[in-house]
This record gives structure tokens, sequence and C-alpha cells, in this order.
């Protein structure tokens, strides 16, 4: 690793060139080609620069990943859990440098990056102790003399495969759970933050993780990120864990289910919020505006579908414009007080940009028209390098029907649609009108309404009276349908994901016992037998 002169970006920092981190040594330094990652606040400041790697990197991280395993895996649980509080430790020692350069790299308001890097510390903090309950069971057995027990074991070589937008967060929800059960990791990062991912990895050899038992190769998703699935068909990888897009999380599936795996899939998502007539308009205003264009929208929890009751629509819609007017957007290394910041990278802005097109053709209003900020446009409040940022304004579509390929795509931006309904059966049919199912979230004081919602709603997270966004380290984090396979992150629940249980039969009778076939029969003491009664007159 180096550190560079940043002629283009000096007032942010210098440029870190990298390579791939591989049985503990760093490899591809002097590569002749690499990827740049840019501050997407100005585009001429290059966070870091690391080499693209291919099959043969992933080869060679998967067979590090294979043979540290064998010694990780007998590593005592509860010592692979104070490994991890090292880990933790050391993000809890170097959290603001690394919430600044989160903000740097993809543009996270600051105040947000801290509490990502939070989020990784309290997962650690979590993991640390399930060192010590990674329990099995002992189970009665029907024969005499014989016992019955079960265990957790790790799967193996666990490759990771995360996105930009939680650079350091989500892949503490992946890693560290996939090492405390014994596991060893591949990560394959986002291009988007490689630095970060830098930063992360460092953690974990300052805590003085063993050598081979985390691996990273840097490179982009269809070059790098084809190489690690192209690698489960090889026999490599034992377990996939991808954060992405609904459509890769499906090819990624279909790899897994031919080689008979279960990866973990946390994808996309078109997540509703409904708002009833007697809910408090001021505080889902407030969860609303948050929901949707919290960190630009580019969180997979963002708000989607906003679903009104018609009798509190108009007064709810006029209050949302005149919040939405407030929004504070700019470049957040510099201002602490900002809303939210550049789109992550320019192919986010560009879909964003595009989404308009959608609207086409339907009954769809458009309120406030998402548009690049430049010199000439620039909102009231901006602040930030127009020409050299991805700045965007925020969209608001009012009128929108579920039907319409605005309520159904997942955008990735700061864009909100209102769909209207009559009822809380219509709001109801909205919400669960999509392909996704990953967040969601009611404001309403009617307990009977609120039941409803939790039983009916077929989204993996819900909110009641808060926003769509928002997790903690130990509760389940997850989705159905398009936005994931049924796997959850975090919290105990993800243990079974990176463990398969192992049951044993330990037979101390002296002689071959067979389960069913030599079971002692109990004489109940019954009068007639099913015989006797079939044959009696």
């Amino acid at each position: 690793m180096r550190i560079k002169e940043n002629p283009g970006g000096a007032r942010y920092g210098k440029t870190l060139s990298g390579g791939h981190y591989i049985n503990g040594k760093w490899m591809g330094e002097d590569a002749s080609e690499k990827f740049q990652s840019l501050n997407p606040s100005n585009l001429d400041d290059v966070v870091g620069e690391f080499p693209i790697g291919g099959a043969n990197e992933v080869d060679a991280a998967c067979k590090a990943a294979r043979d540290a395993f064998m010694k990780w895996k007998n590593v005592p649980a509860p010592v692979r859990g104070e490994v991890i509080s090292k880990v933790g430790a050391v993000l809890r020692e170097q959290k603001e440098m690394i919430s600044r350069l989160i903000t740097r790299e993809i543009g996270k308001p600051l105040r947000e990056a801290r509490g990502e890097v939070q989020e990784a510390i309290d997962t650690a903090a979590f993991f640390q102790s399930e060192g010590r309950r990674l329990y099995g069971q002992t189970v009665p057995s029907e024969l005499r003399n014989k016992q019955l027990e079960t265990f957790r074991r790790p799967l193996g070589v666990c490759a990771m495969i995360t996105a930009g937008n939680f650079p350091c967060a989500v892949p503490a929800w992946k890693i560290i759970p996939a090492l405390l059960c014994g596991n060893t990791v591949v990560w394959k990062p986002s291009e988007d933050a490689p630095a970060t991912a830098y930063a992360f990895l460092n953690a974990f050899r300052q805590a003085g993780l063993m050598d081979g038992v985390i691996n990273v190769v840097y490179g982009h998703g269809p070059t790098t990120g084809q190489a690690v699935v192209d690698a489960i068909d090889r026999g490599l990888i034992n377990k996939v864990s991808f954060t992405g897009s609904s459509q890769i999380g499906m090819k990624i599936g279909e790899v897994c289910g031919r080689n008979l795996q279960v990866p973990s899939l946390e994808l996309g998502g078109k997540n509703p919020m409904i708002v009833m007539d007697d809910a408090d308009l001021g505080l889902a205003v407030t969860g609303a505006i948050w929901s949707a264009y919290g960190t630009g929208g580019q969180r997979c929890t963002s708000l989607g579908n906003l679903i009104i009751h018609e009798k509190v629509a108009d007064e709810f819609v006029e209050r949302f414009q005149q919040e939405a007017a407030k929004l504070v957007i700019g470049d957040p290394s510099f201002n602490e007080d900002i809303t939210y910041g550049p789109m992550i990278a320019e192919r986010f802005m560009e879909r964003y940009l595009q989404h308009h097109d959608m609207a086409a053709g339907t009954g769809a209003k458009c309120l406030l028209k998402g548009e690049r900020i430049t010199a000439d446009n620039a909102p009231a409040g901006f602040c930030g390098n127009a020409e050299r940022g991805l700045f965007v304004t925020p969209s608001l579509y009012d009128g929108v029907s579920i039907g319409d390929d605005l309520a159904q795509t997942e955008v990735f931006g700061p864009t909100v649609n209102v769909i209207r309904v009559a009822s809380f059966d219509e709001a109801m049919a909205a919400a669960n009108g999509t392909k996704y199912g990953l967040s969601s979230a009611i404001y309403t004081d009617n307990p009977q309404l609120r039941l409803r919602f939790k039983n009916e709603i077929t989204a993996g997270m819900s909110s009641i009276n808060n926003s769509t966004t928002g997790a903690e380290a130990h509760l389940p984090f997850g989705g159905n349908g398009w936005s994931g396979n049924g796997t959850r992150e975090s919290g105990i629940w993800v243990i079974d994901a990176y463990t398969k249980w192992h049951c044993i039969n330990i037979d101390d009778s002296g002689g071959l016992q067979l389960a069913q076939m030599d079971v002692e029969e109990v004489d109940t003491g019954a009068a007639d037998s099913l015989a006797d009664l079939v044959t009696s007159g």
C-alpha cells in the first residue's frame, strides 16, 4: 500500500494506491491496469487506485482461504470471538477516520457515515459474545445406552460480494459472523468504495487475524465479480453472500442452485409507506422525507411508494413539498449539515435521470422533477462543486398507480411516488403490489390497523410510525421476493447462514441397535386391540 500525491483533490487528502490482499500479502500493487475510485462530490479527487482482479487472483484467494480454513475452524469459538472483539476495538479507535473516508469516497453525509461505522462496531460487539453461544443440543434417544448430539459446523470458504452504499456496515454484517462461525472469506468489495474496503480490512489485520482467513480481490462486477461466481462451479467456494441488484442476485442464485448451495441474497426494494387518515401528519411527513431522500435515496430500504389515504392526501403532499424545499444538498466533506450528498457513481445518476421516462403515458403528475445540479440551476442552500460533482435534485410524482412502471421499478435515487387510496384494504393491496418485499412502514394510531398491517404485509421488515430505513445490529435484516431469498443478515439468525448442522449418534450398548426397529414396546393395558374392535360382533 502506498500513499500518493493527489493534485486534483489535494484539499480532500492524498490518494491510496493499494493491491489485492491474499494470504496475508499485498499483490498487484504495481499492476499496469488499475481502476480509480473518484470522489463523487468532486471527480477531480482520486481517492484510491486498485488493480483489477481476475480468475487467477480469485483462485489464489480461494486456495489461501481453503488452506487457512483447516486451522481457523479449529480455533475455539470463544477465542474467535476475542479476535472479533479486537476488530471492534480497532474500528472504535478509527471511527472518525473511516467515517470521513466513507464521506469522501461515496458522498454520504458525515453523520450517516459515523452511524454506519458504529453499526460495524455494534456488530463486532454482538458477535464477540456469540462465540460462547454457538450452541448445539443433546437429544434423548429412543434406545438405551445411546446418546444423540448436534453441533454447528462452519461451511468452508465464503465469498462476499458487497455494494458501495454501505461500504463498512454491510461487509461487517457478512464477514464478522462468517468468521465467528469458523469460516474463511474471499471478499470482492464494491468498485465504488475500495479505499473504505481497505480501511475495514485493516481492522482485521491490526486485530491479529491469521493469514488467509480473509482475502480481498478488487475489481468490477462484470469481471472480478463474475470470476468469483465462476469459482463456485469449480468447487472453490462453499457459500456466497451477495448484496446488490435483484437481477444479478437471480444469476448468482442460479449458479448456486446447480451446485446445491444456498446463497444469502440481499437485493433491491420498492418499499411502501402507508399513511392513514388518523396519522400524525407532521410525524409522517418527517419520516417520509427521511425515508425517500436520506442518503440521496441510495439505500435498498429507501421509500419508493408513498401510499396515502385520500382524506389527508392533499394536505400531506402540500406539507411534504414544503419540507422538500428545505433540503440542503452539497459536498459532505466540508458541510456537515447537508441532507444528502452526491450520487455515488455516474451510472446511478444516469439511471436516476432516465427514470422520468417511465412517467410518460401514465396519469402521474410530476411535482418535483429531479435534475442534475449545475451552476445555472443550483437550488437554495446548495454547497458544492456543481460542475465536477454528481449532484441531483429530488423527484416527487403524484397520482401514480401501483401498476405503473414508476411504482414497480427500483430507481436508487431521491424519488418517491404518491399513490392515493380510499381504504386500508386498498392501501395493503398497493403495499404488497410489487415483486419486492424488503422494508415497509405505516403511520396510524389505530391498534387494529397496526395489527392487520403486521399480519398482512409481505415485507421482511416493517416499522410502525417510523421510517422504512434503519437497522440494528441484533435484528434480522432481509427481504422476500425480488428483495431476497429469505436468508437474513445480522443477529442470531445469520448464524444459520454460515453453519450447517452435524448430528452425532453415540451407541455404548455394545451391540447393533436399530432405530425404529429395536425400540422397546410399552404395554398400555388396553382392553381391546384394533383387531378386536374390527372383528367384534
